[in-house]
């Protein structure tokens, strides 16, 4: 049965584990390759360009590394952890890239299987209607607001379907490096714009997504 766009937006569906994914699915502390503060740097040759990252504002934990990776899933396929705030993707030999994430703050929680429908560059953000009636001050963004680094989807966009169905959720860049770590969104999956380019380059549309809330 399709997962309706009422019960993502409510988080209403929160399927068991076994359903998203095993239970040994991640080695969450074999820490394979350590990040770098180079891959954290500024990126000037971007159609906007993006300062590096404050070492300070985001946490170790939360930098980009690979990690040891036992599970079943096939390469290519999207692990969001959202207690742990960590996005996987694996990879071949039993490794994951691991990515800090900033996830839906309480009342946007949202978990199961999905796929990547398409990706975009410096996308336009569009709120959705219910986001505007909760916040009026949106309402001159209805029709779109222009990309940019203040734009709320960052530097690159992956889009979450159920289905045919747009679940109207993202894996997305911020500029914000306080909030990885962080459950901040209105239920979007958020990465700092240097990790999200690098997720953006790696992930082919349709790519599975499995979503975790426990």
């Amino acid at each position: 049965m399709p997962i309706s766009r009422r019960i993502f937006l409510m988080g209403g569906l929160c399927l068991p584990l076994a359903a998203c994914a095993d239970e040994d699915e991640l080695s969450l502390d074999t820490v394979v390759s350590p990040a770098s503060s180079r891959i954290y740097g500024p990126i000037p040759d971007e159609p906007y360009p993006i300062p590096a990252v404050k070492s300070r504002q985001l946490r170790a934990k939360y930098r980009r590394q690979v990690v040891a990776y036992r599970g079943s899933q096939r390469p290519g396929t999207i692990i969001v952890d959202t207690p742990a705030r960590y996005l996987y993707l694996v990879q071949k030999n039993g490794q994951a890239i691991r990515y800090g994430v900033g996830i839906g703050r309480d009342g946007f929680a949202w978990a199961g299987e999905a796929r990547i429908q398409y990706k975009r560059k410096w996308p336009r953000w569009t709120p959705p209607a219910e986001m505007i009636a909760r916040q009026p001050e949106l309402e001159k963004y209805r029709n779109g607001m222009e990309p940019g680094l203040d734009n709320p989807l960052g530097a690159r966009a992956l889009y979450i379907f159920e289905g045919n169905r747009d679940t109207l959720y993202r894996l997305h860049g911020t500029q914000d490096a306080k909030s990885i770590g962080r459950a901040v969104s209105s239920g979007c999956v958020r990465l700092i714009n240097q990790d999200v380019i690098d997720l953006y380059e790696r992930v082919r549309p349709g790519a599975k997504v499995i979503v975790k809330q426990t």
